[in-house]
């Protein structure tokens, strides 16, 4: 039980957009999962702009449970914004995320927690019998496979909504667009340790699914994001200068090509295609570097040392008590 001005160990976390049919066994599902611990904890649902009745259940249940508290978006953002909107007035140590549609199962929460006092930073839930139709797992597979061989980071299932972290995760990694799909490989690169762990998963009860197939185009985009942000984030010129010299190999490999076509034959080049290419492969390869050195200075001028924290996970000094 969280009292009054004593903040809860645990937080849990919703996001939920016209989940009104679902909104109430959720609540109970939480309560009788989380009452079972010896954790105080407290549950934010997150009205993504919702044109149901979510609200007006949110409202009603917050007033007859103190564990319970809604925040209400100004209209629907996404799930990355709602979820960042969330952590921002999060109080425990530890958080929780899930869905508002009932297939995350709140019994789960407790191993999940135990997960955690087991050496990680980050839990996230694996789907190992999930109940989606097969037109969504299937490009859920390749979405997962293609994830972790960019970011090197291997999870069975990188978007699962269930996961269970230490609060300061989620407040180091970028929350914005669709990147709430790479959190665990955000986080990875941060240097916490992530694990995943199979939970029970089950069919949509209510209502239909906020997501299309359009999903997976912006998802690939964030991907390049993601590699940005990871691996590149800190040293832009490498990622931009990297492609500029590779272009500007492969054009004067062209054009060295074409030169000794024109010197040593009859041929004319003034006419090929290939000297075309040749020469938008040099120009592009200029604008690549050029641009890699102004990404550096923008960086060196807004401070690349600014949020070097992330990268501390321990001290001495914190271990020692005056």
């Amino acid at each position: 039980m969280t009292s009054a001005g004593v903040l809860p160990e645990v937080s849990l976390l919703t996001p939920a957009k016209n989940e009104a049919a679902n909104l109430p066994e959720l609540f109970a599902q939480v309560s009788a999962a989380m009452n079972a611990q010896p954790l105080s904890w407290e549950l934010l649902v997150v009205d993504d702009g919702s044109t149901d009745e979510s609200w007006r259940i949110i409202g009603e249940h917050a007033a007859a449970d103190p564990h319970l508290r809604g925040l209400r978006l100004r209209r629907n953002f996404g799930k990355a914004a709602a979820l960042a909107a969330g952590v921002a007035e999060v109080r425990g140590r530890l958080l929780v995320t899930l869905d508002a549609d009932l297939q995350d199962d709140p019994a789960e929460v407790p191993r999940l927690l135990a997960a955690l006092d087991a050496n990680a930073d980050l839990v996230s839930g694996h789907k190992a019998q999930r109940k989606d139709p097969l037109g969504k797992r299937l490009p859920s597979r390749l979405f997962n496979w293609m994830t972790g061989v960019i970011t090197g980071l291997r999870l069975s299932d990188h978007n699962c909504g269930l996961k269970a972290a230490r609060t300061e995760v989620y407040r180091r990694v970028p929350l914005y667009g669709e990147l709430h799909r790479y959190i665990p490989a955000l986080a990875h690169q941060l240097g916490y340790r992530v694990c995943e762990l199979p939970v029970h998963h089950r069919p949509r009860a209510h209502g239909k699914s906020n997501y299309g197939l359009e999903r997976y185009v912006r998802g690939a985009l964030d991907l390049l994001t993601v590699v940005a942000l990871t691996r590149y984030g800190r040293r832009p010129a490498h990622l931009f200068g990297g492609l500029g010299v590779v272009a500007g190999a492969l054009g004067t490999l062209i054009l060295l090509y074409l030169t000794g076509i024109w010197m040593f034959t009859e041929q004319s080049i003034g006419t090929r295609p290939l000297l075309t290419l040749g020469i938008l492969l040099e120009i592009f390869s200029v604008q690549m570097i050029s641009t890699g050195l102004l990404a550096e200075l923008v960086l060196h001028r807004t401070g690349r040392d600014a949020d070097v924290s992330v990268l501390v996970a321990d001290d001495t000094a914190s271990s020692h008590v005056e």
